[in-house]
């Protein structure tokens, strides 16, 4: 116990002078060996530490044995060996009493409490894999994402082989949306099993995420052929499919993962977001007979969203409203939408983003971006199609780098202040890493591509700043039309102000204001486009667009539906047809109960299209 202690403090001399005099006393004590072993490994006397672990691994198991045969190995170069070591050590039955701490803290949802077990362990045994993984998960889970790569890339260092930190890895770079590095991950673990149904579902999913769709569809493929009866991947497979366009191949994974019974409310959902899909009596019935059997969950969430899309085409409209508003509401409960933070960040960039500090930016010079940006659900896909159907135009998908740029500058709560002070050589370093960031998504050799994620008019300051030369379009609808648009909508993630009418006539409005900023302080910087007049005069409204953005015209554009590329917006179905004008009013069966809606837009819908005083 003193050999121990001292070993623990930084005194390896001592605690070797005390282990080898029991070592020596009682040779056939596996605990003696095991911290002579120890003390000599930290003298750097690692041949002769190796010798005492073997001899305690004769005589008997101890917790955190193979991990100090590992460190030794690693030490004298035997990298296979130590590889080996560090998975007997993983797989260990009994973890030592600091790692069972934090695994039990974790269980229980004290991320903190983990954190602090696993570093504390990590300071006695700094190469620790077990424990380098577990904090790595335990951080990936308060989102920070560079902290846990680094450790899993320190723990694959010295253990290649361990599955499950290469697996850890490749899912926080997925997370951190570095694609080309989580499918290296993906495709080593696959050489190792290339069958394992994990593995072949996150190779999917960072495929479709960079719009490699073909590939992805291939990988789907390959999953369902062995594992025809996993629901999820036929769901996925239809999600692919309705991205390339293949409209009976897509309905009938959709069905097929409807037969299999499973997630059978994300299958429903994904033929209502077809949007040009209609169901039939027997399939309404269906739904609300799932949507009954189910708790409240995300698949009963789906199968709402789904059973409001149905009556919705069935003209049954207070009970297709009732079914929209039940899923929403079960929704905004977990992922509720801050008010008060949204117009401090409207204020905030008012106060920053002036006209002084706008007008001479010094970022990158790229003019390769074309930012579309708005209200989603405002018209951004038909943009997008009519800009992509140009021959010098790619169109990529909706891409989050703009966005993880500007949450890394804001986690100490500076941005967009630090942007002050910071330096006309970092602002074109930021420029420079979006393009670099950005090329995994293009496919063709065209100078231009397109950036559509609509809530990127939160950052219109620092594409003025950090990439001057880009073009920015802002496609605005009506604010019913829209609001309503999303209130219908089924989002995944990142849209929590759409599960509340109040809440959504606020975000309409403080995106109105931001905006209207920007045309004050920066006027001519950013391109609008009204939605209603796009569709009533489609050929001018292109003219100007593609004036706006440098671009020649070209009579393709305006038949942008002949346009054969992969979308994968809910949109995707509505793009593939020429114009028409029955959606421009969808939101008036609705209006008996938009009040809440219309309230909260105040004098935004009565200025609509203009902006009001703000």
């Amino acid at each position: 116990m003193l050999a121990g202690a001292l070993r623990l403090q930084g005194d390896f001399v001592g605690a070797h002078e005390n282990a080898q005099a029991v070592a020596r006393a009682h040779p056939n004590w596996s605990g003696a060996q095991f911290e002579f072993g120890m003390a000599l490994g930290r003298l750097g006397r690692h041949a002769e530490a190796l010798d005492a672990l073997r001899a305690a691994e004769r005589l008997g198991m101890l917790p955190g044995l193979w991990r100090e045969i590992g460190d030794q190995l690693f030490a004298i170069g035997d990298v296979v060996g130590a590889d080996l070591a560090y998975l007997r050590h993983v797989a260990t039955p009994a973890p030592e009493p600091l790692l069972h701490q934090a695994l039990a803290a974790r269980q229980r949802g004290e991320l903190v409490n983990a954190e602090q077990a696993l570093r504390l362990q990590l300071k006695h045994y700094p190469n620790d894999v077990l424990a380098l993984r577990h904090l790595a998960e335990a951080l990936s889970a308060q989102d920070r994402y560079d902290e846990a790569v680094a450790l899993l890339r320190d723990c694959l260092m010295r253990a290649p082989s361990f599955a499950l930190a290469r697996y850890g890895l490749a899912m926080v770079l997925f997370h951190s949306h570095k694609l080309a590095p989580t499918l290296e991950q993906v495709e080593m673990l696959l050489t190792r099993e290339p069958k394992r149904l994990e593995y072949l579902n996150l190779k999917a999913d960072a495929l479709g995420r960079i719009g490699d769709f073909a590939a992805a569809a291939e990988c789907l493929e390959s999953i369902i052929a062995a594992y025809p009866n996993e629901s999820g991947a036929w769901s996925n497979y239809g999600h692919i499919l309705r991205s390339l366009g293949k409209r009976e191949a897509c309905e009938a994974a959709y069905r097929r993962a409807i037969n299999l019974n499973a997630r059978v409310g994300e299958a429903y959902w994904g033929l209502a977001n077809l949007k040009t899909f209609a169901f039939t009596p027997a399939d309404v019935a269906a739904i609300r007979q799932h949507a009954e059997r189910l708790t409240p969950n995300e698949d009963r969430i789906s199968l709402l969203f789904a059973l409001g899309k149905a009556l919705e085409d069935a003209g049954e409209f207070g009970p297709s409203f009732a079914a929209y508003s039940e899923a929403n509401a079960a929704r905004r409960a977990h992922l509720p939408y801050d008010r008060a933070e949204r117009e401090d960040a409207v204020r905030r960039a008012r106060k920053v983003f002036t006209s002084d500090f706008l007008s001479a930016p010094e970022g990158c010079a790229a003019a390769d971006p074309i930012f579309i940006v708005g209200m989603p659900r405002a018209g951004s896909t038909l943009v997008e199609q009519i800009l992509a159907s140009h021959s010098a135009v790619e169109g990529t998908m909706e891409l989050i780098e703009l966005v993880d740029i500007a949450r890394r500058l804001g986690r100490d709560g500076a941005y967009p202040e630090l942007l002050l002070q910071t330096p006309a050589d970092e602002l074109r370093r930021l420029g420079e890493e979006y393009i670099q960031r950005t090329r995994v998504f293009r496919k063709t050799s065209k100078g231009r591509f397109i950036d559509k994620l609509p809530n990127n008019f939160t950052q219109v300051g620092l594409i003025r700043l950090i990439l001057p030369n880009a073009r920015i379009v802002d496609i605005r609808r009506h604010p019913l039309a829209c609001c309503v648009s999303n209130f219908r909508q089924h989002w995944a993630t990142g849209q929590t102000f759409a599960y509340d009418l109040e809440d959504l006539g606020h975000f309409y409005s403080a995106y109105v204001e931001q905006m209207a900023h920007f045309d004050a302080a920066a006027p001519g910087c950013v391109h609008r486009i009204i939605y209603e007049n796009l569709i009533a005069d489609t050929e001018g409204e292109t003219r100007r667009l593609l004036d706006a953005c440098g671009l020649e015209f070209e009579e393709q554009c305006l038949r942008f539906f002949e346009n054969k590329r992969a979308v994968r917006t809910p949109s995707s179905e509505q793009v593939r047809l020429p114009i028409f004008s029955a959606g421009l009013d969808n939101w008036r069966p609705f209006e008996p109960w938009l009040a809440p809606l219309k309230q909260a837009l105040g004098p935004v819908l009565e200025a609509y299209p203009a902006a009001p005083n703000f």
